[in-house]
């Protein structure tokens, strides 16, 4: 089935995409794993002059937003994350077959959603502990999962830059054929 849907350019050929999500996933869990196991919260590993290793609990979103709150944020950024997973889903579902980089862009960004999801679920926080920082300034800290989300974003950007009509293109292309 696999191989008919390959060759005729059916709906759906862009699942194998999935595989790098999961793999976004397995590595996001994994290094947060490790980094909740070896740090106390809070502390702090000198790697670089502008790069640190620590531990720390995001119960907000993206730059702490809303953390300060009562909780609630919690199951908000847990609907969200299910909604846009299921919505990027969805597009890589219905991908044409040379719609690599685009597919490559959404499996990243579910792939950190997912992650960050996992987190945000089961443990009403998300860790964090990539720390980069130049003198006193600091970057807040994020993790592997944000960083999938980040580059997918970009390269979503990217996309629509080099792409800017998007699907009209492909209804072109596919009126001139029939005339």
């Amino acid at each position: 089935m696999t191989g008919i849907n390959q060759k005729n350019g059916k709906k759906g050929y862009q699942l194998k995409w999935l595989l790098l999500s999961v793999f976004v996933v397995i590595v996001d869990l994994v290094s947060k794993a490790w980094v909740t196991d070896s740090f106390n919260y809070g502390e702090r590993l000198y790697m670089l002059p502008v790069f640190d290793l620590t531990l720390l609990h995001n119960t907000g979103a993206a730059f702490s937003f809303l953390a300060n709150e009562t909780g609630w944020q919690r199951w908000f950024f847990a609907v969200i994350a299910v909604a846009v997973s299921t919505g990027l889903l969805v597009w890589l579902t219905r991908l044409k077959r040379n719609e690599t980089w685009l597919a490559c862009a959404l499996a990243l960004v579910l792939g950190g959603a997912l992650g960050n999801l996992h987190d945000r679920i089961l443990l009403g926080y998300v860790v964090d502990f990539l720390l980069f920082h130049w003198d006193n300034a600091y970057f807040p800290a994020f993790n592997l999962a944000d960083a999938a989300i980040t580059l997918g974003a970009g390269m979503l950007i990217v996309d629509m830059i080099r792409n800017p009509d998007g699907a009209k293109t492909d209804s072109v292309k596919t009126q001139d054929k029939s005339e």
